[in-house]
């Protein structure tokens, strides 16, 4: 069983997926978000869902590092709430806090800079919210 997840930002989504044995995380892409009410960045995660036969989405959960839920909690809750009903797979959401920083951290290692690193950050993330997702046995 594939697991497909999203790391939601304003501008761009970064997207995550296992093997086919749902075991590893892998990098994907990163789809970019349109202003409503485009809903260009749904027809694609949805096409992604179909393409990879993915029956789990999982959406990170941008909680404050206290803990706190902010405004954006609501803003991706309702974003996976969108996504569950374009592709009729059920979403789950995880704590994502630290998951930029660390895929910024492993892009930095890399020796990417700049603008390229900015595009890759995203898909980076996903990953790491699906890797912390497979290791705590959710998947």
């Amino acid at each position: 069983m594939r697991i497909l997840a999203l790391d939601f930002g304003e501008r761009r989504i970064g997207v995550a997926v296992t093997d086919p044995t749902g075991t590893l995380a892998q990098p994907l892409e990163t789809v970019e978000r349109r202003p409503p009410p485009s809903r260009a960045h749904l027809d694609r995660i949805a096409a992604l869902v179909a393409e990879y036969d993915a029956a789990q989405i999982v959406v990170g959960l941008p909680l404050h590092m206290d803990g706190r839920r902010g405004p954006e909690v609501d803003r991706v809750r309702a974003f996976g709430s969108e996504v569950a009903a374009q592709t009729g797979v059920p979403v789950e959401y995880l704590d994502e806090r630290w998951t930029t920083r660390e895929a910024e951290r492993t892009l930095r290692e890399l020796g990417v800079r700049g603008v390229r690193r900015r595009g890759r950050r995203d898909p980076i993330a996903a990953s790491l919210i699906l890797r912390t997702y497979l290791e705590r046995g959710q998947g």
